[in-house]
């Protein structure tokens, strides 16, 4: 595909990158900070793949007013008329405040609300396959796909969700992708057939 083309949208298919309720290290619940190359990347990412809408999700005001920074630059300043490619891209983040935020506008939208479909790291059990999770992205439901920063989603959140997809797994036990790479692996195994 050649940069600048159109892909069919996934109405139905939503992004989320939360930065709370999330975990650190230690298993603590915290809120982490929104960073530029995740904003960048997994919105380019988002629009490659026919992505609706990549709604980052932060309490902390200071993020938010971080991220209106950065898409007025490319979006709608001086950035969006040098590379009008990345303006598209960008253009597909939503800031919330909450992931009932993004849901409520998911809802308002496609006049109901999304399935919640998890990712993570580690193994965990009832995890649907990739192959089940393209069904039901194609289906008539939105889902909104959540990411986790720091060290991923916290448990009460996972365990209001209605999915947890299976792990990305590698070729041996190291298992710790950066979260634009793992956004980029699982929307290609998603959104892709391979014959």
């Amino acid at each position: 595909m050649r940069i600048g083309t159109e892909r069919k949208i996934m109405a139905n298919l939503y992004v989320a990158l939360v930065h709370y309720p999330v975990v650190n290290k230690n298993g603590d619940i915290i809120a982490s900070a929104v960073t530029n190359l995740d904003l960048h990347d997994i919105s380019r990412a988002a629009k490659t793949y026919g992505v609706s809408a990549f709604f980052v999700v932060t309490p902390l005001s200071d993020q938010e007013i971080l991220v209106d920074r950065i898409l007025s630059h490319w979006v709608d300043g001086y950035g969006a008329q040098y590379n009008p490619i990345r303006r598209q891209a960008l253009g597909l983040i939503r800031v919330t405040a909450s992931l009932k935020d993004a849901v409520d506008r998911i809802a308002e939208r496609d006049g109901q609300s999304p399935r919640l479909i998890a990712t993570s790291a580690s193994r965990r059990a009832g995890c649907i396959s990739y192959r089940s999770c393209r069904e039901l992205i194609g289906g008539d439901v939105p889902c909104l796909l959540l990411f986790g920063t720091a060290w991923g989603l916290s448990g009460d959140l996972v365990d209001g969700v209605d999915h947890i997809l299976e792990p990305i797994t590698g070729r041996g036990e190291y298992n710790h992708l950066s979260v634009r790479s793992a956004v980029s692996v699982i929307l290609d195994r998603l959104t892709v057939k391979i014959s």
